[in-house]
């Protein structure tokens, strides 16, 4: 099943997606170099051909079925019938490489059959593992409890809408068109804007992120984290992450341009996840095209119980860092860091534009707002506008 959705936006700014593995390391104390080598090895598979985007960026194209996710046993040995294909005609589609911030050396990307992997190395690798578990991505509630999941050292921040209803309720899908934003972080803070489908325990976000921890810059970059069982990462770079079906579009890309405050128009991008009716796999769309999937069987529960929107921060110690455009919202699309145009697919794959039975939240208001309009005479269906200074 293919979702549709309308979108009403200022301007359409696309992209795709991001790069680098961060390992699940319980603790920030020794790091096992063995370990390191052999999640390298899982990362760094071999390749049909090393491609360069025109800002240095490395990949390395591989076959579709040898990535890394292929490597997990719950997809061992089974066949996913997918042509990995590029669109050989961009007429009908919004979707193209200078939209999604991309530029490839050799101008197409890679050969038909394989998808583009970023290529990391040991000392990216080894820089991310010295973080605890507090650094990871999450949601604003307690998955287990229904409490509200705000850290005792509020190392976490968050601005969101979220539905209500807890494992009352079963979703198959959910989507957002989103405004880019480049909020300013400190090493190693991180600040995004994202979807948050809470499958279980386990969930998966889409979004954007500023973390130059990962990326070694302040740039925002598309991003996707999955969380599966005792396992998580970013993106395809893990064996439980995502499974990748584009030759040309990969995930680690900056995304421009972004949002001026104040000026019209603004930046914004489409972003989908929705199961399919009859495999129940799950599947990401960014904008018109399709980048992923999740197999049904990454996940010990069939579908969604939550839905949330909107900005997370790590403050790691420090002064909060930005949420957002860095502004606190003042309930106008052309000044606020804004979701719109949200929609929901409920288990009998129907689709609900308004998505009322959601509630607001924010564990820290001094340094961050949510506000959401369910009834906007802007023509973009339920808005939230979300973000703040942080300096908490």
């Amino acid at each position: 099943m293919i979702l549709t959705f309308l979108s009403y936006i200022f301007c359409f700014g696309e992209m795709a997606s991001l790069y680098n593995h961060f390992v699940d390391s319980k603790t920030s104390q020794s790091v096992n170099h063995f370990d390191i080598e052999k999640q390298l090895n899982v990362i760094n598979k071999p390749a049909v051909k090393i491609i360069k985007t025109t800002h240095g960026d490395t990949y390395g194209c591989v076959d579709l079925y040898k990535q890394p996710a292929f490597e997990h046993m719950s997809v061992k040995n089974k066949l996913f019938l997918y042509n990995v294909r590029r669109i050989s005609s961009l007429k009908k589609s919004r979707v193209n490489h200078e939209n999604f911030g991309i530029s490839w050396d050799n101008g197409i990307g890679c050969p038909i059959g394989t998808v583009p992997i970023k290529r990391v190395t040991k000392d990216e690798l080894l820089g991310l593992n010295l973080f605890s578990t507090k650094y990871k991505p999450r949601g604003s509630w307690n998955s287990t409890s229904s409490h509200y999941n705000v850290d005792n050292d509020q190392q976490h921040h968050f601005a969101v809408s979220r539905t209500k209803g807890g494992k009352n309720k079963k979703y198959n899908g959910a989507t957002m068109i989103v405004s880019l934003n480049d909020p300013k972080v400190k090493l190693p803070q991180y600040s995004s804007a994202r979807m948050h489908i809470q499958i279980g325990d386990d969930f998966i976000q889409i979004g954007w992120i500023v973390n130059p921890k990962l990326y070694g810059d302040t740039k925002p970059r598309t991003f996707v984290y999955t969380k599966a069982g005792n396992n998580q990462c970013y993106n395809s770079m893990c064996q439980i992450g995502i499974i990748l079906v584009r030759s040309d579009i990969p995930f680690g890309v900056a995304l421009e341009p972004v949002c001026v405050r104040g000026s019209n128009p603004s930046a914004s991008v489409t972003i989908a996840v929705y199961k399919d009716k009859i495999n129940g796999n799950w599947w990401l769309d960014y904008g018109e095209v399709t980048l992923g999937f999740w197999p049904a069987s990454r996940f010990k529960q069939s579908y969604a119980n939550n839905v949330e929107w909107g900005g997370e921060v790590y403050s790691a110690f420090m002064s909060g860092a930005q949420m957002g455009n860095g502004y606190f919202p003042k309930k106008h699309p052309l000044f606020d860091a804004i979701i719109f145009n949200i929609t929901t697919v409920d288990e009998k794959f129907e689709i609900d534009k308004l998505v009322n039975n959601t509630e607001t939240f924010s564990d820290n208001t001094r340094g961050y707002k949510v506000i959401e309009d369910l009834y906007s005479d802007y023509p973009v269906g339920h808005i939230i506008y979300f973000g703040g200074p942080g300096n908490i």
